[in-house]
């Protein structure tokens, strides 16, 4: 499926908006990974585990997008964005949003 931060889609006819779609990934950023960030931010550097515990969040919340577009019927998603969240007291959790407009395409 074609997901997209345009409102439009080169070459393609967009014949029917089937109404907002969203993609939600919630994870944990546990204790080791804080220190081993902490560390890297003391030391300089980019802390690789965070940044995989991101990609992986941002993954699974375009995949729950497209899951989710799918089921709408929709060919493609439009004018998506992306938005983090630190959650939790102790800002334990991280949460990745992803929205767009599911829409079907002419053939």
């Amino acid at each position: 499926m074609l997901v997209t931060t345009t409102d439009v889609i080169d070459g393609q006819r967009i014949t029917a908006y089937l109404g907002l779609v969203t993609g939600e990934a919630v994870i944990g950023v546990n204790v080791f990974r804080d220190l081993f960030s902490g560390l890297r931010d003391f030391f300089g550097g980019r802390s690789g585990s965070l940044q995989n515990a991101l990609q992986e969040a941002r993954t699974e919340a375009l995949n729950d997008l497209i899951r989710n577009a799918q089921s709408m019927g929709a060919e493609a998603v439009i004018g998506c964005d992306l938005d983090y969240q630190v959650l939790g007291s102790r800002n334990g959790m991280l949460m990745v949003a992803i929205n767009g407009t599911a829409v079907r395409l002419s053939r």
